[in-house]
C-alpha cells in the first residue's frame, strides 16, 4: 500500500500574527482566538484540543477531548482518572495539550502541569451533566479490555434500572485536571511557509517571556 501525498500543500493567507498585536499575557490571546474561531461557525467543537502523556510503557500518547473550562489559571478538562490517560497523567504530570483550527489557519501548543482540580468543582460539573453521560462515566472501565460491544449495553441496561428515581452521584475515579501552563506557543498560518509563530514562556517571577520563533 503506497500514497504519495506530497502534492497536498496550500497557501495560508487568511491573518497574521505580529508582536505589536498581542496582550502581555497568553491566556487573553488564547481568549481572543477561542472567541473568534467560536464566532467564525466554521469548526464543529472549537474546544476539541489534543492531550499528550508520557505513559507507562515510556510511550507518548495523544488523544481528542474536550476543554470544559480556561481561567488564567489553566485549562480544564475531564476524564477517567483509572484511564490509561489518567494514569499516565498521575504518574507524569508534564502533558502538553494543543488545539487546531484549519478554518483560521492556527493551531496554539501548550506545555504544563496537570493536577487534579477540588472534588467539589468534580462534582458541579458532574451534576451538570445529562444523565445519560452521567451513567456511561460509571458504566465504562475507560481503556479496560472489554468482550463486545453488547456486553458495554448490557451494563447499561443494569444501571439504567438500579439508578431508576435514585440521584446519580460522581464515581470517586472520575474528575478533572487542570493543565496549568509554562508555555504556550500561538501559530498563525502565513504565505509560503513562513508562518508566525510567537511563544510565551512563563517566568520564576509569574510574567511572561515573549519570544518569535523561526518558522
Amino acid at each position: 500500500m503506497q500514497k504519495d501525498l506530497g502534492s497536498y500543500r496550500r497557501s495560508y493567507e487568511k491573518s497574521e500574527l505580529s508582536e505589536a498585536s498581542i496582550s502581555d499575557n497568553p491566556l487573553e490571546l488564547f481568549q481572543k482566538w477561542f472567541y473568534e474561531v467560536e464566532a467564525s461557525g466554521g469548526v464543529d467543537e472549537p474546544n476539541a484540543m489534543t492531550v499528550s502523556s508520557i505513559g507507562a510503557d515510556g510511550y507518548p500518547k495523544s488523544r481528542v477531548v474536550l476543554l470544559k473550562k480556561f481561567t488564567y489559571e489553566g485549562f480544564i478538562f475531564y476524564t477517567n482518572y483509572e484511564s490509561e490517560k489518567g494514569k499516565a497523567i498521575l504518574a507524569n504530570s508534564k502533558v502538553c495539550i494543543s488545539f487546531f483550527w484549519p478554518n483560521m489557519e492556527r493551531q496554539i501548543i501548550i506545555k504544563g502541569n496537570a493536577e487534579k482540580i477540588a472534588e467539589n468543582l468534580s462534582d458541579g460539573y458532574f451534576e451538570s451533566r445529562p444523565e445519560g453521560s452521567k451513567l456511561g462515566a460509571i458504566v465504562s472501565r475507560q481503556s479496560e479490555v472489554i468482550p463486545n460491544r453488547e456486553y458495554l449495553e448490557s451494563k447499561l441496561k443494569e444501571l439504567e434500572k438500579s439508578y431508576l428515581d435514585k440521584e446519580i452521584e460522581r464515581p470517586s475515579y472520575w474528575g478533572g485536571f487542570i493543565v496549568k501552563p509554562v508555555s504556550i506557543e500561538f501559530w498563525q498560518g502565513r504565505p509560503n511557509r513562513l508562518h508566525d509563530r510567537i511563544r510565551y514562556s512563563l517566568q520564576a517571577d509569574y510574567d511572561w517571556k515573549i519570544e518569535r520563533l523561526a518558522p
